[in-house]
């Protein structure tokens, strides 16, 4: 399964934005351009630079726009 790259921009809680990058087989290409890109970014930019490991570029961007449930944390994790 390769690895896909996106830039993502989220103006609004609600909307996300994804825009593709670029799709690798090996993931430490893909883990080395995805660092080159944050690099580049300006602090406090409102970009994400996001790695997905995925079937096809559909799924990844299906697991990417998913709402995941903020973790709880306990007492003494704290």
């Amino acid at each position: 399964m390769p690895y896909f790259v996106y830039k993502i921009t989220q103006p609004t809680p609600i909307v996300k934005n994804l825009k593709f990058e670029k799709e690798f087989e090996e993931f430490k290409d893909a883990k080395q351009f995805s660092r080159d890109m944050r690099a580049e970014l300006p602090l406090n930019g409102g970009i994400t630079i996001k790695m997905i490991h995925a079937a096809n570029q559909l799924q990844a961007e299906e697991l990417l726009m998913e709402k995941r449930e903020e973790t709880v944390t306990m007492e003494w994790e704290k």
